[in-house]
């Protein structure tokens, strides 16, 4: 097992640079020049050749990515165009923020999904069961940035209600945690829910497809209670579809953390990524993009960890 997790470790170097190769040059495509940008649109054609001239942008392409690749390797992530701050520094700021939302979101996706597919598996057919796949497939048919401005838009209207985030900055878990958990509630539920949606649909087929082996048909002939029979013999062997599910979700999540940072005014990570691409600020991008790529190779790593201890047959050359 070990061996495993270092060759899977060794693989996020040339993860990172191809990841972070396909971004640059993806940048170098689209139209928009973060020179122009900063200028504007009405000044003057020298004046902003000057300005690429000072950010560097009028250089090689291979050039200007081998020197930000040898500043990376020292942990020198850049500098933005626009703030005129080291990425490092946003990151540290910004950083709690997305985890926090993630890992919320996590919780409520498995807190509202698992428990909903056992009993929905283990009781089908029964009015439970209706209506826990119909809200799975309403959850699912719902965009999640629409559910977001509803809730802040019949919020204010009818309860004169706004995140509290919108009249004050962000206030971290351990200074106040309740202030916290209020900025942070209802982006975090409504990003599980369509999570959580899928989870359940999975989980209650996964459960379905378990309770019809011979083992538990077994474990009922020898008179084992329901409770020992569904957590001790199907839930571990049901669940390695969903782990492998979840692992995949956390991609999801960063992404899905672009949209709902944006709608309820929290300044995290997915934030800040959608003001560099608006503003073509590279540097941030491409650093973004590679932290993106070890958060998501990490998780999958976990995901085959959890694997082999659901499933002791699981074993890793």
């Amino acid at each position: 097992m070990r061996e495993y997790i270092a060759r899977r470790l060794l693989l996020l170097v040339p993860i990172m640079l191809g990841v972070s190769l396909m971004t640059f040059l993806a940048f170098r495509i689209i139209p928009g020049d973060a020179a122009v940008i900063i200028c504007g649109f009405q000044c003057p054609p020298d004046q902003i050749e000057e300005l690429r001239h000072h950010l560097g942008l009028d250089r090689p392409w291979y050039e200007q990515y081998g020197s930000w690749l040898r500043d990376a390797a020292t942990g020198d992530l850049g500098t933005s165009f626009h703030t005129k701050l080291p990425v490092t520094t946003e990151l540290e700021r910004r950083l709690p923020i997305t985890a926090e939302i993630v890992i919320m979101t996590l919780i409520f996706s498995l807190l509202l999904g698992i428990p909903s597919g056992i009993v929905s598996a283990i009781r089908p057919g029964t009015a439970f069961d209706w209506i826990a796949r119909f809200v799975s497939v309403l959850w699912l048919s719902i965009p999640t940035f629409y559910l977001g401005t509803v809730l802040i838009v019949f919020g204010l209207l009818w309860f004169n209600w706004t995140p509290p985030q919108f009249s004050r900055t962000y206030v971290p878990f351990f200074d106040d945690p309740w202030v916290n958990l209020q900025e942070f509630f209802f982006p975090s539920l409504i990003l599980a829910l369509g999570s959580a949606a899928f989870i359940m649909r999975l989980t209650r087929s996964s459960m379905l497809e378990v309770m019809r082996n011979d083992y538990i048909r077994t474990a009922w002939a020898k008179g084992l209670r329901e409770r020992m029979v569904i957590w001790r013999h199907a839930l571990k062997n049901a669940l390695i579809p969903v782990v492998t599910i979840i692992g995949l979700e956390i991609g999801g999540l960063i992404g899905g953390a672009v949209i709902i940072e944006s709608i309820f005014a929290l300044q995290g990570i997915g934030y800040y990524t959608l003001e560099a691409v608006l503003k073509r600020d590279l540097l941030v991008v491409q650093a973004l993009a590679a932290c993106f790529a070890i958060v998501y190779v990490s998780c999958n790593l976990m995901v085959d960890v959890l694997y082999a201890w659901l499933d002791p047959r699981i074993r890793y050359a």
